[in-house]
C-alpha cells in the first residue's frame, strides 16, 4: 500500500504527536508498505523535498505558541509531488494547517482519507484567548473539529476512550469511531538495549546516587502538564524521604516558572531539570527513574507512561481517561485523585519493596501489547476500512463553502 502521512509536527520538532507518527511510518514500512509524508519546515518558510526520506516540508509559519509553525500555504510543487506519489490511502493527524492541505488533495485525488485526532483542543483554548470569549472559543472549537473530524474525512481514529466518549456524548458524532491505542516501539526502552555505563555516566551527571529514590516524569514544561502538581507535593515527601528526588526531563515556556517554584519551596537541591533531551536520548533518561509519574489532565493518550512501562517503571497517574487504559491500579502502577492520594502512592513504591518489585516486572509485560507492529496492524484495519467506504465524506458544496458555515455557527453559538 502507498500511504501518505499528513502532520504538522514531525522530527526533529518532538512531541506525543510527532513520536507516534515516527513510530507509525517505521512499523508500517517494515510491513512492506511505502510510507510518504507531508509536514511542516521547523526551520523557514521555505519548501523543502527530501527525495531519499520522501518527506515533504511546506513553508512553515510561526504561530507564537511555543514553536509551533503552521502553514496555510501550498505550493504548486508540493501539489505535483503528491500526485506522482499515485496514494492509496492518506492518513491526516492534524485538522488544521497540513490537515487541510491533506482534505484538499483527498478531495482532488479521490482518494479516501482517515484522520486521527489526537488533541483536546478545548484545552488549549486559553493559550489563544488568554482567558477573554472562552465559551465562544470554544464553541468555534467543537464546530470546527465536528467539521474537520466528520464532514472531511472517510474513517476516524481515536487514541482513547476518554475521546470516543467526547466525540460520541459531547459532540453526537454518528458515523464510525475507531478506537487505536497508540503504540510505541518497546523495544527502545528495554533496560538490556541501553549501556548500563551511559546510565552511570547520567547519574553522575545530575548527581544521582545510588540510594536515591527518582521520581521521573518527561514532557513539555507547560501549564497544562500540571507539573507545579508534582513540585508542591515533593516538598512533603522530601520531609519524610531526603533521598527522594524529582527528575523533570524536557523543556518547554513554563520551565522557568517550574525552577522559580521549586527555589520557592525550598527544595532545588533535590528537583533536577535536564532541559530539552533529543528524541534518541530519551530512552537513556528512562533507565534513571524509580517510578514515573504525570498529573496531566489535557491529554487525549499519554504515551510517556508506556515508555516507562517499557522501561519497566511503575507508573503513578492523575486518575484520568488518557491513563485508565494504560496504568492498571495495583498491577502496574497506581491512579491518584488528589495530594494525598499522590503522597501515599509514593510512600507505598518506597515502603513495599515487594509490591514495587512485582510492578516492575508486571508494567513491562503491559508494555508489550501496545507495540508499534500492533499498533501499525490497527490502523492498517482502518485504512483497509477506508477504501471500502471510500465517498462516504464527500459532497456537493466546496470545502471552503462549509468550512465558513461551520466557523459561522461557531460563532452564532448554535
Amino acid at each position: 500500500m502507498r500511504i501518505g502521512i499528513f502532520a504538522d509536527t514531525y522530527p526533529p520538532f518532538i512531541n506525543g504527536v510527532s513520536t507516534s507518527i515516527t513510530m507509525l511510518r517505521s512499523a508500517l514500512m517494515k510491513m512492506g508498505h511505502e510510507v510518504f509524508v507531508v509536514t511542516v519546515n521547523p526551520d523557514s518558510m521555505h519548501y523543502v523535498f527530501d527525495e531519499d526520506e520522501h518527506i515533504i516540508r511546506l513553508p512553515g509559519i510561526p504561530v507564537g505558541i511555543y514553536d509551533y509553525r503552521l502553514t496555510g500555504i501550498y505550493p504548486i510543487k508540493a501539489i505535483n509531488k503528491v500526485k506522482e506519489w499515485n496514494l492509496d490511502i492518506i492518513h491526516s493527524h492534524t485538522e488544521f494547517g497540513v490537515g487541510m492541505f491533506a482534505r484538499i488533495m483527498a478531495k482532488q485525488l479521490d482518494i479516501p482519507i482517515v484522520h486521527t485526532y489526537h488533541t483536546m483542543y478545548e484545552d488549549y483554548v486559553y493559550y489563544i484567548t488568554k482567558g477573554h470569549f472562552d465559551a465562544a472559543s470554544k464553541k468555534i472549537v467543537e464546530y470546527l473539529t465536528k467539521f474537520f473530524c466528520d464532514k472531511t474525512v472517510t474513517e476516524l481514529i481515536v487514541p482513547t476512550k476518554k475521546a470516543y466518549d467526547l466525540f460520541k456524548q459531547k459532540y453526537e458524532y454518528d458515523r464510525n469511531i475507531h478506537i487505536v491505542p497508540t503504540g510505541i516501539d518497546v523495544e527502545r526502552f528495554y533496560i538490556e538495549n541501553n549501556d548500563a555505563k551511559v546510565t552511570a555516566s547520567l547519574r553522575r551527571k545530575y548527581g544521582l546516587k545510588k540510594d536515591d529514590f527518582v521520581i521521573l516524569t518527561v514532557g513539555r514544561l507547560a501549564l497544562e502538564k500540571n507539573v507545579s502538581f508534582l513540585i508542591n507535593n515533593h516538598k512533603k515527601l522530601v520531609q519524610k524521604y531526603p533521598n527522594c528526588k524529582l527528575l523533570i526531563v524536557g523543556d518547554g515556556p513554563d520551565a522557568d516558572t517550574y525552577k522559580e517554584l521549586a527555589l520557592k519551596n525550598g527544595i532545588a537541591s533535590s528537583v533536577i531539570f535536564t532541559g530539552k533531551i533529543p528524541y534518541d536520548e530519551i530512552p537513556k533518561y528512562y533507565q534513571l527513574g524509580t517510578i514515573f509519574t504525570t498529573a496531566s489532565n489535557t491529554e487525549t493518550q499519554g504515551l510517556t507512561p508506556l515508555e516507562a512501562m517499557a522501561a519497566s517503571i511503575p507508573v503513578i497517574a492523575l486518575d484520568d481517561d488518557a491513563f485508565r487504559d494504560v496504568v492498571i491500579d495495583d498491577l502496574n502502577g497506581i491512579l491518584f485523585s488528589n495530594d494525598k492520594e499522590y503522597q501515599k502512592a509514593v510512600e507505598k513504591m518506597i515502603t513495599d519493596k515487594k509490591l514495587y518489585k512485582r510492578m516492575c516486572d508486571q508494567a513491562r509485560i503491559n508494555a508489550e501489547a501496545h507495540s508499534s507492529k500492533y499498533y501499525a496492524e490497527k490502523v492498517l484495519d482502518v485504512y483497509n476500512k477506508a477504501i471500502l467506504n471510500s465517498g462516504s465524506a464527500s459532497g456537493d458544496r466546496t470545502f471552503g463553502t462549509r468550512m465558513k458555515d461551520v466557523i459561522k455557527k461557531g460563532l452564532h453559538g448554535e
